[in-house]
C-alpha cells in the first residue's frame, strides 16, 4: 500500500514538473512573441491617449478602461481563433498576412512623417469644436472616442497577434493557445497600464505641486506638469520610428520567403561592414542599429508609396462601397 501510495507520488511529482515545464515554455515564448511586436505596442500606447482628450479628469480612466476592455475582446474572443485556424488549417496564409500588416505599419508610420512635413489641419477636429461637442453631449462623444478607439486597437491588435503567432516556435494548438491568450493579455495590461499612467500623470503632477509638504515634492510636480507634453511627443516618434522599422523588416522578411531576397541580403552585407568598421566589443550593436536603421529607412520609403495609393485609390473605393463620405 506505502509503495503504491509512492509510486502515485512520483507521478504526480513528474505531471507537476512537465506542467511546471510547459508553463515555462508558454512564458518564455510570449516573452519572444511579444518582443517582436514591439512596433505596433508602442504606437498603441501612444495613439491612445488622444482619445480622453478633453474630457474631464474623472472620465480619463474609465474611457481607458472601456477601451481596455474592447481590446482583450479583440485579441482574445475575434482575433485568437483566427490565429489558431490559421495557423493548423492555412499557414500559407501567415507570411503574406504579415507582410499586409507590414505594409500598414509602413502607410501608418509614413503618413504621421507626411502629416508633420506638409500640416494637414483640415483632416483634425479644431479644439474648439471638439470642446463644445464635449460640453453639449459628452456621453455621446464619449461613445463615439471609445467606439473608434477599439477599432484601431482591432488593427493593432491583428497585427500583434500575427507577428506573435509567426514568432511562435512549431507546437500543438494548445501551446499555440496558451502562448498567444498570454500574449494578448499581457499586452493588453502593459499598453493601457501604461496609458492610464501618462494620462494621469500631469494630474499627479498637480496634486503634487499643490499638496506636496516639502520643497521637493513641489518641484517635482511642477516639472512633472510641463515635461509631460515633451514626453508625449517624444512617445509619438518613438512609435512612429518603431512602426517603420518593423514594418519594413516583416516586409523585407516576407520577401525573402517568397524568393526576392535582394533588398534583405543588401543590407544585411552593410551591416555587417559597418559592423567591422568598429572594435569587435561594438560590432553587434553597431550591425543591429544599421539594420534597424535601414529597415525603417525601407519602410519609410514604401510607406510613402502606400500613401497616394491607399488614399487615391483604395479610400474612395472603400467610401463607394461603405457608402461612408470623406468627412465621416
Amino acid at each position: 500500500m506505502a509503495g503504491g501510495l509512492l509510486a502515485l507520488l512520483d507521478d504526480v511529482a513528474a505531471i507537476a514538473k512537465v506542467a511546471a515545464a510547459s508553463i515555462d515554455d508558454v512564458a518564455a515564448q510570449a516573452a519572444k512573441a511579444g518582443a517582436k511586436a514591439a512596433g505596433a505596442v508602442i504606437d498603441d500606447a501612444a495613439v491612445t491617449p488622444k482619445y480622453v482628450q478633453g474630457f474631464s479628469a474623472d472620465r480619463e480612466l474609465p474611457i481607458i478602461w472601456r477601451i481596455a476592455k474592447g481590446s482583450f475582446k479583440n485579441k482574445l474572443i475575434y482575433l485568437l481563433p483566427a490565429a489558431l485556424l490559421l495557423s493548423n488549417f492555412a499557414p500559407w496564409l501567415i507570411a503574406p498576412l504579415l507582410m499586409l500588416g507590414g505594409a500598414y505599419l509602413c502607410f501608418e508610420g509614413a503618413e504621421k512623417v507626411h502629416h508633420v512635413l506638409v500640416p494637414h489641419s483640415a483632416h483634425e477636429l479644431p479644439s474648439d469644436t471638439a470642446e463644445a461637442q464635449i460640453k453639449d453631449d459628452p456621453a455621446h462623444l464619449e461613445e463615439q472616442k471609445a467606439a473608434g478607439a477599439i477599432k484601431t486597437d482591432f488593427i493593432l491588435s491583428a497585427e500583434i497577434m500575427t507577428i506573435s503567432l509567426a514568432a511562435i516556435p512549431p507546437s500543438n494548438i494548445w501551446m499555440e493557445a496558451a502562448t498567444l491568450a498570454l500574449v494578448g493579455i499581457g499586452i493588453t495590461v502593459a499598453v493601457y497600464g501604461s496609458v492610464a499612467l501618462i494620462v494621469k500623470a500631469d494630474d499627479f503632477g498637480v496634486l503634487l505641486y499643490f499638496k506636496g509638504r516639502l520643497r521637493a515634492t513641489r518641484a517635482f510636480g511642477k516639472w512633472l506638469v510641463k515635461v509631460m507634453p515633451t514626453f508625449m511627443r517624444l512617445l509619438m516618434i518613438i512609435g512612429t520610428a518603431a512602426m517603420l522599422w518593423v514594418g519594413g523588416s516583416i516586409v523585407i522578411h516576407g520577401l525573402e520567403e517568397i524568393g526576392f531576397g535582394t533588398i534583405g541580403h543588401l543590407i544585411h552585407d552593410w551591416a555587417y561592414a559597418f559592423g567591422h568598421m568598429v572594435p569587435e566589443s561594438w560590432s553587434g550593436a553597431v550591425k543591429w542599429i544599421a539594420t534597424a536603421f535601414m529597415d525603417g529607412v525601407f519602410g519609410l520609403a514604401l510607406g510613402f508609396v502606400l500613401i497616394p495609393v491607399v488614399t487615391k485609390a483604395l479610400l474612395p473605393m472603400w467610401r463607394a462601397v461603405s457608402g461612408r463620405s470623406a468627412a465621416h
